[in-house]
């Protein structure tokens, strides 16, 4: 990659050919576990599918470009890159996290805290002086989830990087719902971004993977050796969809976007709905601040409806274009409960500090007409 190459001319180029065995233009599929060495004690560029693998380097390869990072680990799923992060921590190391992330991320950090391997504090990321309290303690990490899940709220990646710095942490950043197309962290000051490549990355709800790039080369090595020790390495097949998938990354996110952008100024003006969660509204108290850090505001939105818990599972019952169910970032536009569903393991006063009620909906934006999913979003409030 040069750096005048666009993301866009990256996603389409990456790994073409560059086959010199058969001359194949796109990259192969090498499933094989185990690669011969040239004789003893002579290994050739690979030996055994957990430590590398000709297919999963072009997706890390791939990944670590668009985001502007030395490398990349490609592992299994979103969870197992959140969790090798983790992995270069020193034992009770302090973590600063959002009080409203991801409820996986917050479970594996409770998992953990329990086992007196790391401890982890809670902060509103947008309040300074909540944050500084915390960032006084002198943490080891700081994880920064923007726009958060699934509230969509939105924090100063470069400011909270820039503070953390100050007293010696480090940070990662969650880029899962805006990709490295409309955000890129490390250029704001993080350390390692993660992504959960089960969502836009791939972009068609049949692959499960996830991936860690880190800003310094130290870094991708350690995470490599980390990823090898553990088993977190993504499958090749795994790889080769996701890498597929990610060639029309920028056309789907640039319809879903605008899409999403519609249905959430149609939703704006529908009594049916207390509140719409879309940082492209500029009612949105992140409105600024993600004007400013990013490319576009994203195909992920949430609601919440007007009146009491009993009337969600009447709302869901009535959709047909939304799809009840977990994940985001597919072509297909889905729905889901955060309460009973991704943020389910969070606990009652949990979920209460973060602002997940009960009749709180988040919506994953497909590739469908915007007309069709406005018209099936109001027709299930009557």
């Amino acid at each position: 990659m040069t750096e005048l190459e666009s993301d866009e001319t990256i996603l389409a180029s990456i790994g073409v050919d560059e086959d010199r065995g058969e001359g194949a233009v796109m990259p192969p599929l090498y499933l094989s576990s185990s690669y011969s060495l040239e004789g003893f004690q002579k290994k050739r560029g690979y030996d055994y599918g957990r430590t590398a693998n000709p297919t999963r380097d072009v997706l890390a390869r791939a990944l670590a470009a668009l985001e502007r990072g030395a490398g990349a680990v490609v592992t299994s799923s979103g969870m197992a890159a959140v969790d090798l992060v983790l992995c270069l921590l020193d034992a009770g190391a302090l973590i600063v996290a959002p009080h409203d992330c991801y409820g996986g991320t917050w479970r594996l950090f409770e998992a953990r805290a329990r086992k007196k391997q790391i401890e982890v504090v809670y902060v509103d990321q947008s309040d300074a002086e909540a944050l500084n309290a915390a960032l006084a303690r002198k943490p080891a990490l700081v994880w920064i989830e923007t726009p958060s899940n699934p509230l969509m709220r939105v924090v100063d990646v470069e400011a909270i990087a820039r503070a953390a710095k100050a007293v010696g942490a480090r940070v990662a950043a969650d880029n899962t719902f805006l990709s490295p197309l409309l955000l890129k962290p490390i250029a704001l000051g993080a350390d390692f971004v993660v992504h959960s490549t089960t969502k836009y990355l791939n972009g068609h709800s049949d692959v499960v993977g996830g991936a860690v790039v880190a800003k310094d080369a130290a870094d991708v090595e350690q995470l490599k050796w980390w990823a090898n020790c553990c088993g977190l390495t993504g499958a090749p097949f795994d790889s080769w969809l996701t890498l597929r998938g990610l060639r029309t990354l920028s056309v789907r996110l640039e319809r879903q976007q605008k899409t999403a952008a519609k249905v959430a100024a149609a939703l704006l003006a529908n009594s049916a709905f207390r509140a719409v969660h879309y940082p492209g509204l500029e009612s949105h108290s992140g409105h600024a601040i993600a004007k400013r850090q990013q490319k576009g505001f994203g195909a992920m939105l949430s609601i919440d409806l007007a009146g009491e818990a009993r009337i969600v599972p009447v709302f869901l019952d009535k959709l047909q274009r939304f799809t009840l169910a977990q994940s985001l970032g597919g072509v297909e536009s889905l729905v889901s409960h955060p309460a009973t569903m991704t943020h389910a393991s969070m606990t009652p006063e949990a979920r209460a500090r973060a602002g997940i009620t009960d009749t709180l909906l988040r919506l994953s934006i497909g590739l469908e007409h915007e007309d069709d999913l406005i018209a099936d979003l109001e027709q299930a409030t009557r």
